[in-house]
C-alpha cells in the first residue's frame, strides 16, 4: 500500500471513530429510532417528539369530544405533526421567524454560555386550525394559554376549589431564539441552529437538558401543570416519562385531564 493511501485510510478511520464517540457523548441529543407503542386511553397521551424538525400539535377540546363519543378512542392519534420550515424565505416579514445560529460552549462551560452567529428568515411555523399545545423535544408552546406550575404530585390531588386556581401564577408564551434546536449539522463544533418562535417556559420546564455533563443530563419535573385556555377552561398536564421503552429520549408519556 502506498504511504499516502495508508495515511488517508488512517485519517478516515480516525474520523469515523471520532464521530462515533461524539454521537455516544451526545446520546439522547442525536436522533434515534423509537420503538412501537401501544394505543393510549383517556387520561393518557404519548408522542414521539424526538425529531429535531417537527412540532406535534394537539387540541384538548377536540380530544375530549372524541373520547366522549368513543371511550376506546386512541388518544395519541389526536396529535398532528407539522414540519419546521428550514428554507430561507424571499425576505423577512417582520415577524422574526427564522433560524438563529448560536455557538454553545458544549465542551466547556456548557450550553448556558453561547454566542450569536447569525440569522436567516423562514416562513412562520405551520399549525393546524385548532390546537391547544404543541411539543418539540423538550420544548412546549401553547395557543394563547397561560400555564402555571403546582406543587402537586398527582392530578388526582387537584382540589375542587376555585380559590386554588385563582392563586396560581399563569405565564404566557415568550419569544425564544436559542431554545428550540433544529439544525445539528455543526453540533460537533458547538454550532446549533435554533427556530425563532414563542415557547412556554413554564411548561417546557417539565423536561430540561443540561450540558455538561456528557452525555447530557435529562431532568424530569413530574409536578402537575395547569393550563388556562383562551376560553377560560382549564386542563391539567403531568409528564410521566420522557423515554420510550427502547430508551429513546424526548418520547413523552403525558397524563392529562380536560376540562377541570
Amino acid at each position: 500500500m502506498r504511504l499516502d493511501s495508508g495515511l488517508r485510510c488512517l485519517g478516515m478511520s480516525a474520523t469515523v471513530i471520532l464521530l462515533s464517540a461524539c454521537e455516544g457523548i451526545f446520546g439522547g441529543i442525536y436522533d434515534e429510532v423509537p420503538d412501537e407503542v401501544s394505543p393510549t386511553v383517556s387520561g393518557e397521551l404519548y408522542v414521539d417528539a424526538s425529531d429535531w424538525k417537527e412540532w406535534h400539535y394537539i387540541d384538548l377540546p377536540s380530544l375530549s369530544e372524541a373520547v366522549a363519543a368513543d371511550p376506546g378512542y386512541n388518544t395519541s392519534s389526536a396529535w398532528e405533526t407539522y414540519a419546521i420550515d428550514m428554507d430561507e424565505s424571499a425576505g423577512a416579514d417582520g415577524s422574526g421567524c427564522g433560524i438563529y445560529t448560536y455557538w454553545y460552549d458544549v465542551f466547556g462551560a456548557g450550553i448556558s454560555r453561547r454566542e450569536y452567529r447569525g440569522h436567516y428568515p423562514t416562513a412562520p411555523q405551520a399549525a393546524p386550525e385548532k390546537w391547544t399545545l404543541a411539543v418539540h423535544r423538550n420544548n412546549v408552546r401553547t395557543n394563547g394559554c397561560g400555564v402555571a406550575a403546582t406543587g402537586l404530585a398527582s392530578i388526582e390531588e387537584l382540589p375542587d376549589d376555585e380559590n386554588f386556581y385563582k392563586s396560581l401564577e399563569f405565564k404566557d408564551d415568550e419569544w425564544s431564539e436559542s431554545d428550540v434546536w433544529v439544525d445539528q449539522d455543526r453540533m460537533l463544533q458547538g454550532i446549533i441552529g435554533n427556530q425563532g418562535i414563542a415557547v412556554n417556559r413554564v411548561l417546557s420546564s417539565w423536561l430540561t437538558i443540561e450540558i455538561p455533563p456528557m452525555p447530557p443530563a435529562f431532568t424530569l419535573d413530574s409536578r402537575v401543570f395547569v393550563l388556562r385556555l383562551g376560553d377560560g377552561t382549564m386542563a391539567a398536564l403531568q409528564l410521566a416519562d420522557y423515554q420510550s421503552a427502547a430508551g429513546v429520549k424526548c418520547c413523552l408519556s403525558i397524563k392529562y385531564r380536560y376540562p377541570l
